[in-house]
């Protein structure tokens, strides 16, 4: 059933429940002003690009990714198996980075306001000397399905070895709750600071 909820709510509601956020590292923000956000009530992510060595990790930074928002209740995120079926349909080429036209196509076919894309940078145990921690860098797409006009983006590194890790050692946090604070990070950037008058 869809929420009428939206993606400001949604971002809100994530501002509340995880004070944690403001931990991870996240650059390279960009968000459309001329975006009404809370029109979003319906997504499909589509599977995450991989650059790490693991050659598994997409699937599991996606899995999370989709956990994270469906448990905020703010938007409707299409089932991964129809999403998969839009895109067989479709016989997209590159799934992972789908042209304009085809977010079109794909968000017509799925019947999805927005489609979401992502590339894991990397992912997994950084060392150094004896220091060992876990670490994931990776970027987001918010992509209208309308326009195929790319709406929001950001980039996010969360882990990896402090100067504490190296100075008393320390492994670090599990690698999920590290990939669990870098997709909050992301989403605490989606709307950016409060519009005036709003």
């Amino acid at each position: 059933m869809k929420t009428t909820l939206g993606f400001a709510a949604f971002v809100l509601v994530l501002l509340v429940v995880t004070p944690t956020v403001c931990t991870a590292q996240v650059t390279d923000v960009y968000r459309d002003p001329n975006m009404d956000f809370g029109s979003i009530q319906t997504v499909a992510v589509v599977p995450f690009a991989n650059l790490a060595r693991d050659q598994v990790v997409a699937d599991r930074v996606r899995d999370v990714f989709i956990s994270r928002l469906l448990s905020t209740g703010a938007v409707y995120v299409l089932p991964v198996g129809e999403v998969a079926r839009g895109i067989a349909k479709l016989e997209l080429q590159s799934p992972t980075s789908p042209s304009p036209e085809e977010v079109v196509k794909l968000g017509t076919l799925l019947k999805a306001d927005a489609v979401i894309t992502g590339v894991v940078r990397e992912y997994g145990e950084v060392r150094s000397g004896t220091t060992t921690a876990n670490i994931i860098s990776m970027s987001i797409q918010l992509i209208e399905a309308g326009t195929g006009k790319v709406v929001w983006s950001a980039s996010s590194t969360k882990g990896g070895i402090s100067f504490w890790n190296r100075l008393f050692g320390g492994g670090g946090q599990p690698v999920n709750k590290v990939t669990e604070e870098a997709v909050d990070a992301l989403f605490d950037k989606l709307l950016g600071p409060p519009q005036k008058g709003r």
